[in-house]
């Protein structure tokens, strides 16, 4: 089975973009290989306003080598032949992704898309890039749960432009 990881970053106070979906605080810190990063997965799901944000930012919003998975109820399909748009039930879009051969699915944002696979059961695991900033404001890295969920620490990383890697397995409750 195929693991679904949301890794992003975030600040202290718990944002993963400013109130305009902005990023610009996140330092680009040369020890980060992202080349080793990229090349665990072979998929990317993203909610509609990560792929925005990810679109204007690049022409289109698809990542080399990645098929990627916008989930929107609003976009067309015919405008973004880029990505495979995911209009209902994402979580059964997620869970033949995780059933198929391949590589682990980069859950790149938001946290609304995060929520909403996690209360399905559906997220492995969450790894964090915390940034040495305080926002204030803008976008959390999760919305309210209903449910608590249990995480365990599997690994942290320290880089130096201050920026501390927390990676976590989410604890499966027994059946």
């Amino acid at each position: 089975m195929r693991r679904v990881l949301y890794s992003v970053a975030a600040s202290l106070d718990g944002y993963i973009a400013g109130p305009a979906g902005d990023f610009d605080w996140i330092p680009a810190d040369p020890a980060i290989d992202w080349t080793a990063f990229m090349s665990r997965f072979d998929t990317a799901l993203m909610g509609r306003r990560t792929y925005e944000v990810a679109a204007r930012r690049q022409s289109g919003a698809s990542l080399p080598a990645m098929r990627s998975y916008v989930f929107s109820r609003t976009l067309r399909s015919t405008d973004h032949p880029e990505v495979v748009l995911v209009k209902e039930d994402a979580p059964r879009v997620v869970g033949e992704l995780r059933a198929a051969p391949g590589k682990d699915i980069w859950l790149m944002g938001g946290g609304v898309l995060f929520r909403s696979l996690l209360e399905a059961d559906l997220v492995d695991g969450v790894e964090v890039g915390l940034v040495p900033i305080l926002l204030g404001q803008g976008l959390p890295l999760l919305p309210p749960l209903p449910r608590r969920t249990r995480l365990a620490l599997s690994r942290t990383e320290t880089y130096p432009s201050g920026i501390v890697l927390l990676s976590y397995d989410v604890a499966r409750e027994a059946a």
